[in-house]
């Protein structure tokens, strides 16, 4: 045997550069026999196909040469910054030194490794690498749109041309919040090869005025995060205004109570570990990632962790205001629709849950709740009957409707598109809520804070439909609809991470809890074929 295996590598080494050329060719082109019809699909499970094709449009010849090679790992390891890991697209085996004498199924190896890898990781940065369809059974996004046939032959011609510099860029979200979460991240990852932040210590709360020993560590803290300067005051262990300034930006930006106090609250926030907001940037440049091409144009946003929504028109965003989110047992849904029509002095149907859960107990309770709430009740034929007529503690199949009005569940107002789930936009009697930093308060449903503002917007008819003219229409106390000329999408999104124009990065409170699988799911190994 070992005779045998010398004589192979003695007839290895003693083939000319043409017949080794040729024999991984025909190495790579047998490797493909099977699979050189089967339909090409933009997914990971579609590689076999995608190489395929890549391959048999050079001949089967192989691509990767020295130069090539070393640049495919050089922008395979900078997806480290992507929040994705460069093992995953084969880096280490790719930075093997070759084998001396590699034989002609070596080296087609070797270029089968290199090329899955490339495709894969093109493929995770135009589409995402985790499924949000798995993560999420309300997901319902078009995503990146991806000729598999035209995408394969840029990344073949970008291959062939070492322009991979180029194809890795185009192939990331072209927009200014995906870069400026590559450079935090990277900043991020250096923070954590250096040990990370210190824990502040706990203890009475941190007063502005007030000198303490922690004061040198808070103010540390806030220099790490880039919300305070270098300098050293002259008295570092008093907590003077330039630290009362950072703490209280630090406190909004992080939905807390925005009072200088570092107490509890604040201090827990302030010592959540390095590795847990890496993560946090890691499952925002994935949203990021199915996200791309959703904000473009015309659409109202709705980015549910963070409370706000926009308008925005022609890629310009018109309008931004404040929003009241479902509890987290309530949670309002991520999902994308059209909004058709708005409802003016809307009446409220009760909804099962919400009937079951707080009215019927409230009714228990109190017996004037209806009355004062403005409800009627309906039997099963939608008719009205009296509420002494129903056994409160065993209604049966009735239901309950609030009758218009601006103090109504509903308010004056309510903004209406498709979907499963009965979720809407509406204003609401509950306006001092929108003072609260966090607001997940309703039942599901999006109170919205100067709702006729937008409604305005939408109707984009200044002649009929200007502010004085929907609130004379809403005076009137008639239920009515009003439909819009064009329907507007809709994206109610999730996002934990904001970064701000001059680069501080900002973490909300994952009110929903779904970080942790999304970066469970991007640490997940890729279900892929072994190469043939």
């Amino acid at each position: 045997m070992i005779r045998i295996h010398h004589a192979l590598l003695v007839l290895t080494c003693l083939l000319s550069p043409l017949a080794m050329a040729d024999a991984v060719q025909d190495e790579i082109r047998a490797r493909f026999a099977d699979v050189q019809d089967r339909e090409l699909t933009a997914s990971a499970a579609g590689l076999p196909q995608a190489m395929a094709q890549f391959y048999a449009a050079r001949d089967w010849a192989p691509v990767w040469d020295e130069a090539r090679l070393t640049g495919l790992v050089e922008q395979l390891s900078a997806l480290y910054t992507d929040g994705l890991d460069p093992q995953v697209y084969g880096v280490g085996l790719l930075q093997r030194e070759p084998v001396v004498g590699e034989s002609p199924a070596q080296k087609a190896e070797r270029d089968l490794i290199a090329t899955r890898g490339y495709l894969l990781a093109l493929l995770h940065l135009v589409k995402g690498k985790a499924d949000p369809a798995r993560l999420d059974a309300h997901w319902n996004f078009e995503g990146s749109p991806l000729e598999p046939l035209s995408g394969l032959a840029a990344a073949r011609e970008a291959a062939e041309k070492n322009a991979l510099p180029t194809i890795f860029q185009r192939a990331r979200p072209a927009r200014p919040q995906y870069n400026a979460l590559r450079s935090a991240l990277a900043r991020y990852r250096v923070m954590e090869l250096e040990g990370g932040w210190k824990t502040l210590p706990a203890g009475s709360p941190l007063k502005p005025g007030m000198r303490d020993v922690r004061v040198p560590l808070l103010r540390e803290r806030l220099q790490v995060a880039g919300l305070l300067g270098l300098d050293v005051p002259a008295d570092p262990w008093r907590y003077d205004d330039a630290l009362k300034a950072a703490v209280m930006r630090f406190q909004a930006e992080s939905y807390l109570s925005s009072d200088g106090v570092v107490g509890p609250g604040t201090l827990a926030v302030l010592n959540i570990p390095v590795s847990v907001r890496i993560d946090q940037i890691r499952a925002n440049l994935e949203r990021l990632r199915w996200f791309r091409q959703e904000t473009a144009g015309d659409a109202v946003i709705v980015d549910l962790a963070g409370y706000r929504i926009a308008y925005v028109r022609d890629g310009k965003t018109l309008w931004r205001s404040e929003v009241q989110i479902g509890k987290e047992y309530r949670a309002t849904p991520v999902f994308r629709s059209e909004i058709s029509h708005l409802t003016l002095s809307p009446g409220w149907v009760v909804p099962p849950t919400i009937f079951r859960e707080d009215a019927l107990p409230a009714i228990r309770r109190n017996p004037d709740y209806l009355s004062r709430q403005r409800m009627k009740v309906f039997n099963a034929m939608g008719q009205e009957i009296p509420a002494s007529a129903v056994n409160w503690r065993n209604p049966g199949n009735i239901t309950l409707r609030q009758q218009p009005g601006a103090d109504g569940a509903l308010g004056e107002l309510v903004i209406r598109f498709d979907n499963l789930y009965s979720i809407y936009l509406h204003d609401t009697p509950h306006k001092s809520l929108f003072a609260a930093s966090q607001r997940a308060t309703s039942s599901g449903c999006i109170r919205v804070q100067n709702i006729h503002e937008l409604a305005v917007l939408l109707l984009d008819d200044p002649a009929k439909w200007s502010r004085e003219g929907l609130q004379s229409a809403i005076n009137e106390r008639v239920t009515r609809n009003v439909k819009l000329t064009r329907k507007i999408p809709i994206l109610l999104a999730y996002w934990t991470v904001d970064v701000g124009a001059d680069g501080y990065v900002s973490f909300k409170p994952d009110v929903y809890k779904q970080d942790v699988a999304l970066v469970a799911a991007l640490d997940a190994p890729t279900e892929l074929a072994p190469l043939l």
